[in-house]
């Protein structure tokens, strides 16, 4: 399942909101820094469908704060 997240970093809360069916917002605390984010992006997501955060990739956007992510 191939989703579209808009990412937040540095947020004070972290939480996943689900725009629509492919569409979702992820605010995450930390910095986009080497990747921290991502890494709590990845997370998030794995926590909120249930799934090893193993089988919770980025597919597009390592760079920006619109992602989209592949979950297996």
């Amino acid at each position: 399942m191939r989703i579209f997240v808009k990412a937040k970093p540095g947020a004070k809360v972290e939480e996943v909101i689900k725009v629509d069916a492919e569409h979702f917002v992820v605010a995450v605390k930390e910095p986009p820094v080497q990747g921290r984010a991502n890494a709590a992006i990845i997370k998030a997501l794995a926590a909120y469908f249930k799934a090893a955060p193993s089988r919770v990739r980025i597919v597009s956007g390592h760079f920006s704060r619109e992602k989209i992510v592949e979950i297996t």
